[in-house]
């Protein structure tokens, strides 16, 4: 609001007042300090001998003398800065250090005397000053600059915020966004973290995690926000949200392309056939009147409260289009033109800038996202032991593909291992002792560390684990952690399980240290159990682990049939687990010194009956095991409860965390992925269109091996990954991508649409617009002038089974394209959108299949060297592939030479036994060994036992 520009009586005297004081403060203390006591150092003070001769009273006089100097310098300081911040309206003066009262009486006088020439240009007070009078501030769109638009009063009692706005189709905002869109730059998003960390939200809730905010909260922003609404700072948050719903504009169908500036030029993102076009006429909105921010996308402006019947319709996707289905969206209507149906190439309005709706709890749940992905890699190298040749390995579509895409985007390895390796060297080290394990009730793993919280306190911590807080946690750094070699001991706490995450890490608590029953009460208690039970059955810091489910869960099995079993009540169970109970010492020094019992834990999700719970409190008491049963019951030693907001909260142990969950889709996807990775068929591998290769590329784009981007000049440091991301996808879909498919997938946690088409933008500019456009369609397409190496090897493998005669030369160089790993030294957490398409596959069975068809061609010729080297070419990128293995024990066979084929069999042993993914040989690939090499068992034995 505008503030009439007048001055008072009161102002006026004040404002002379103000004046005189600060000319005697200013020029009449030095002209008295001069006449009556001298310069600020006077001679006595320079003399050396001060040090060790007797002070005497003209001493201390001069010592008196310089501090009224330094205090009247100090004043000056204070006055020049409030002198500038008023006169060149730079808002909140400068703190000069160690002057706080001083700087305000400075401030307090400056305002004062500013206020003669003009209302305006006032200086922002640093104190306060009384209570404030609060102003009403009507609504505004964007803050203007401070020192144009309030006056002094207005400062104390108005603040800035931001309300969350609620989801674009299945895009969230994140402090990120918020702080690239209203502060210009993203890493500033701690600023706003810490201005609202643990305050109150309108929901109830409160921001404890960085990554996590709701829609409708009312966040603080700093000073220099802009696209923010300036309220009364005493507002209370729900009427801010009353009075700013923040709902973002709808538009009725998504532009395409918009114009950017990048590098000082503007690049138009307009598809030529709409640039002619007259704006459509559109009925202008309440808020629309308003004068809007220049930084502020039209996407992005509020929409004006209407009735839903005036709010415009937004048609959903539909599921062949691989979006999430909303309930009650309106089905795309059958006279709608096909060319505007949604699709993956024009998606529907509400897909804008989507994010991954699996993501929220698959990729948060990151240690299980890692175990999950170690024995999925285990199902899919048993698939490439099966494959046949011309088909890939089935790969995982719809919900089980966005699952993967997302166990991969959040997938915690490093964290995993430390969590494995240190817990392993810490029971190793205690045997090495003859000490019992400790009880670790709880656990938090970070990024800086792994903390214990052990009971009874000990301060003997074995190194590398450091004991703090008088015993009671026993840590280990993170960067000591990554350094530490597999450890060979028993895994001592295999119940340690992820309960949740707050705002530093991720918090496990260990189930048999309840030493009783564990009950979860809440609306979402299967999504618990079933987290709890995925967790359990496939971390690695265990070894022999059962876990039984008790009313859910009998899917599980696809993931882990060797760890979980699924039983439909508890009196199928609760015999057997009384005859195998155990006390916990025993137990606990069993797993440490090399006689493990297996670990056991139940999770039941059906309420018990009351001898039920008696038997189950006796037994937990009595055994080393976990127990957790849904729902009320007595003797229960934990009570965690799941509230509706998705919080966890263990008060025995004074936990508050965001709850671990997976609901029932989630549930669903993962074991439809696994489902899939059982499948042993495969599915044939579609042959490569026809592709002109007698011109060079002018930029070409390389996959086989190291990502390279030739031909096309060097991009500044830190954008060419995603860059080249970018590039790759729009290589491997030549028929054309929506910028707003392209966002979810460069982005899949979301992305703001500025941020997106600010990027296509910049890559245009980087490689050229002839070479990355926009057809009609509003899709990116990359001209004729970019090629991919995988294009080529395709295009050579297609000739090759047309042209006999030169078959071996074309599959020779085509093979020579082949450099190391698809897409090898891409950063982590990028290209998390492979797992859900068909480029990995295709390239892997690709590969080893013209390896293979090169390797037969040559021994048809009585070639084995060249039958060596093909094989070997292919295991560059399909070294998983045992069917190359096989031929490279034939080719080498072939050669007569006995002790080069003993050195590849020790070879693929030794990887065999070392593979990440599980030990062992294809009983094909032993079954060949055994008919060339029949004595190779004994010189494994020989070596394994050297």
């Amino acid at each position: 609001m505008r503030i009439p520009q007048r001055r008072t009586a009161g102002d006026v005297l004040a404002g002379l007042g103000a004046l005189v004081v600060l000319a005697l403060l200013v020029g009449g203390v030095p002209y008295a300090l001069l006449t009556l006591a001298g310069p600020p150092v006077s001679p006595e003070l320079l003399d050396l001998d001060l040090f060790t001769s007797t002070v005497g009273p003209s001493t201390i006089v001069a010592v008196l003398v310089l501090l009224v100097w330094l205090a009247w310098f100090q004043l000056v300081v204070c006055v020049i800065v409030e002198v500038y911040a008023g006169v060149r309206r730079v808002g909140m003066p400068a703190r000069v250090p160690l002057s706080g009262g001083t700087q305000a009486l400075a401030n307090r006088l400056v305002s004062a005397v500013l206020v003669l020439f003009t209302a305006g240009a006032v200086a922002v007070p640093i104190a306060h000053m009384g209570k404030p009078v609060p102003i009403k501030v009507a609504p505004v769109a964007y803050a203007a600059p401070v020192a144009e638009t309030a006056t002094l009063e207005t400062f104390r009692t108005t603040k800035k915020v931001y309300v969350v706005q609620p989801p674009h189709g299945r895009h969230h905002e994140s402090l990120w966004e918020i702080a690239e869109k209203c502060l210009g730059d993203g890493r500033r998003y701690p600023e706003i973290y810490r201005l609202n960390q643990h305050k109150a939200q309108p929901d109830g809730t409160r921001l404890q995690m960085a990554d996590l905010i709701r829609p409708g909260w009312v966040l603080d922003m700093p000073d220099d926000a802009r696209n923010v609404h300036v309220v009364p700072s005493e507002q209370k948050r729900v009427e801010t949200l009353e009075l700013h719903p923040g709902r973002a504009k709808v538009v009725d169908k998504p532009e395409p392309r918009t114009g950017v500036e990048v590098g000082g030029k503007s690049v138009d993102l307009t598809p030529p056939a709409q640039r002619t076009q007259e704006p459509r006429e559109e009925k202008p909105s309440q808020e629309a009147t308003q004068e809007p921010s220049a930084e502020q996308p039209d996407a992005q402006k509020p929409e004006a409260e209407k009735p839903e019947a005036e709010k415009p319709q937004v048609e959903k996707p539909s599921a062949e289009n691989h979006s999430v289905e909303k309930p009650g969206a309106e089905k795309p209507s059958a006279e709608r033109p096909s060319a505007e149906k949604p699709s993956a190439e024009n998606p529907a309005p509400d897909e804008i800038t989507p994010g991954l709706d699996l993501v929220d709890y698959l990729a948060g749940a990151s240690l299980a996202a890692a175990g999950l992905l170690l024995i999925l890699g285990r199902r899919r190298r048993e698939q490439l032991w099966r494959r046949a040749f011309g088909h890939r390995v089935t790969r995982p579509r719809d919900d089980a593909a966005k699952a993967e895409t997302a166990l991969r985007l959040g997938a915690d390895a490093p964290g995993t291992r430390m969590l494995d390796t240190g817990l392993r060297l810490l029971g190793a080290e205690l045997a090495a002792q003859d000490r019992t394990p400790p009880t670790v009730y709880a656990a938090h793993l970070s990024p800086r560390r792994l903390d214990l919280w052990v009971h009874p306190p000990q301060q003997n911590a074995p190194v590398p684990w450091q004991a703090t807080d008088g015993g009671q946690i026993w840590r280990l750094a993170a960067h000591e952690g990554r350094l530490l070699e597999e450890q060979p001991g028993g895994a001592p706490y295999p119940g340690l399980v992820s309960l949740g995450t707050n705002g530093a890490g991720r918090v496990l608590v260990d189930l048999e240290a309840a030493q009783g029953l564990i009950n979860i009460t809440g609306p979402q208690t299967t999504a618990a159990l079933a987290a709890l039970a995925v967790e359990l059955a496939t971390n690695r810091w265990s070894d022999r682990m059962r876990v039984t489910l008790v009313g859910f869960g009998e899917e599980l099995t696809a993931i882990a049939p060797d760890r979980i079993k699924a039983v439909g009540s508890l009196a199928e169970v609760l015999p057997d687990l009384e005859a195998t109970a155990a006390p916990r010492e025993q137990v606990l020094k069993g797993r440490v010194t090399g006689s493990p019992r297996d670990a056991h834990y139940l999770l039941c999700a059906v309420t018990p009956t009351h001898d039920e719970v008696r038997r189950l409190a006796l037994l937990a008491k009595n055994d080393t095991a976990g127990y957790v049963v849904a729902g009320e019951i007595a003797h229960a030693t934990w009570s965690v409860e799941i509230t509706d907001d998705g919080r966890a909260k263990l008060p025995e142990l004074g936990l508050e965390v965001t709850a671990q969950l997976l609901p029932r889709r989630h549930y669903r996807a993962l074991v439809d992925l696994f489902v899939t990775a059982e499948n042993m068929d495969g599915e044939a591998v579609p042959e490569a269109e026809a592709l002109d290769i007698v011109h060079p590329p002018v930029v070409e784009i390389r996959m086989l091996g190291p990502i390279e981007v030739m031909g096309a000049e060097a991009l500044e440091e830190g954008r060419m990954d995603l860059a080249a991301e970018l590039l790759v996808y729009l290589a491997t879909h030549p028929g054309g991508v929506h910028p707003v498919v392209l966002g979810g997938v460069l982005w899949p946690r979301g992305v703001q649409t500025m941020v997106r088409d600010a990027t296509i933008a910049r890559v245009i500019d980087w490689l050229g617009s002839e070479h990355l456009f926009t057809d009609e369609a509003g899709r990116l397409r990359l001209g004729p002038g970019v090629r991919t190496d995988w294009a080529l090897f395709r295009e050579l493998v297609r000739r090759s089974h047309h042209d006999h005669s030169a078959r071996a030369v074309l599959l020779e160089r085509a093979l020579g394209l082949v450099r190391g790993p698809l897409l090898s030294g891409r950063p982590r957490g990028r290209y998390a959108w492979l797992a859900a398409d068909e480029l990995e596959y295709d390239v892997s069975a690709g590969v080893a299949d013209a390896a293979h068809r090169l390797c037969e061609v040559r021994l048809a010729h009585g070639e084995p060297e060249g039958a060596i080297a093909a094989v070997r070419a292919g295991l560059l990128l399909a070294a998983d592939d045992e069917g190359l293995w096989r031929d490279l024990l034939r080719a080498t066979h072939a050669t007569g030479d006995v002790v080069r084929l003993r050195a590849v069999v020790e070879g693929l042993t030794r990887r065999s036994a070392s593979h990440p993914y599980g030990s062992g040989l294809a009983p094909e690939t032993e079954a060949l060994i055994d008919e060339l090499l029949p004595s190779w068992r004994i010189h494994v034995v020989r070596e394994s036992t050297a």
